[in-house]
């Protein structure tokens, strides 16, 4: 990171949160339960589907590496918003900004790039089901898996070395809670930043609608075959192996469209911030709950296997 080396910053300070001063403690409570709500459904999901046989398949070990995602995905930026929501100094060096950046653009990329995978594999699932052991297989699936954290890994390395060869002159406040791109170009200086910002806009948005086009595309052939189908309960049962993952898509790609789609213009700092928010700490709240709920197979098994040692008379 060239750039670094030359500026006249060497740290910059988060102010995300500092034109809310009265509900930062209420903030706080609610993000760290939040939080903490999002890593143990997580966790739950992955627990469940490591000790139930009936689990093992490409669709569940897809939905163990998305929540391996998730978890990382806010583990990158969730701790450090919740300790600068109770301090009063929110510095952060150049460097952990960067790492920040690098983390949270990886981790949030191969969570979209896994949705892509899982929609895939509903596709050949249900358009093609005497192919899907073939098509499917576990070596397959660990090279899909394994290719949605490489795509991760090189948009969140592009993306941070772009920015971060930028040179930041002053001033050091950024207008987010996190190492997010937007305020961060808005401190660099020099002729190339205008080439930068619409290189690494172009770059995301063409990166989040390939994988959107790419679900489209796969849920237009499923919708196709399922209305083939005969009979209404043969229907039913096929679209209900979609529905968890199709409405974690929406909400994935609804939040994240307000965060990468919005209209130029002047924004407030208040209305930034509480955008910032529904992708980073909402979205990932929601994962769990709706894949928990929506799916029937995954809700039995967490019941089989955590309710019924609590309450065994009950299940």
């Amino acid at each position: 990171m060239r750039g670094a080396n030359h500026s006249a910053v060497t740290e910059f300070i988060l102010i995300g949160f500092s034109t809310f001063p009265r509900l930062q403690l209420m903030f706080f409570l609610l993000f760290l339960l939040m939080y903490l709500f999002t890593l143990l459904g997580n966790l739950l999901i992955m627990a469940t589907i490591w000790s139930e046989r009936s689990l093992h398949t490409p669709m569940y070990l897809f939905l163990c590496a998305l929540s391996i995602s998730e978890i990382l995905y806010t583990l990158a930026i969730i701790p450090r918003m919740l300790a600068d929501l109770l301090s009063a100094h929110r510095s952060i060096a150049l460097v952990a900004c960067a790492s920040q950046m690098f983390f949270s653009f990886t981790f949030g990329f191969t969570h979209s790039f896994l949705l892509t995978v899982m929609g895939y594999d509903r596709y050949v699932a249900i358009c093609h089901p005497l192919r899907y052991n073939v098509l499917m297989s576990p070596r397959g699936c660990a090279c899909l898996v394994a290719w949605s954290w490489v795509g991760g890994s090189v948009m969140g390395m592009v993306v941070t070395t772009a920015i971060f060869n930028l040179v930041f002159c002053g001033p050091n406040e950024i207008h987010h809670f996190a190492c997010h791109v937007p305020p961060l170009l808005k401190l660099a200086c020099g002729s190339n930043v205008p080439a930068v910002a619409k290189g690494v806009g172009l770059v995301c948005i063409t990166a989040l609608l390939g994988c959107f086009l790419l679900i489209l595309l796969s849920y237009a052939f499923i919708v196709s075959t399922i209305l083939r189908i005969p009979s209404a309960e043969g229907r039913h049962k096929a679209f209900s192996t979609c529905a968890s993952h199709l409405t974690v898509v929406v909400v994935h790609y609804g939040f994240a469209s307000v965060i990468y789609l919005k209209p130029k213009g002047p924004q407030s700092l208040e209305g930034d911030t509480l955008m910032g928010i529904t992708y980073t700490v909402l979205t990932p709240f929601l994962s769990p709950i709706i894949f928990s709920l929506r799916n029937k197979e995954l809700k039995t098994a967490i019941k089989k296997t955590f309710l019924s040692k609590l309450y065994p008379e009950k299940i």
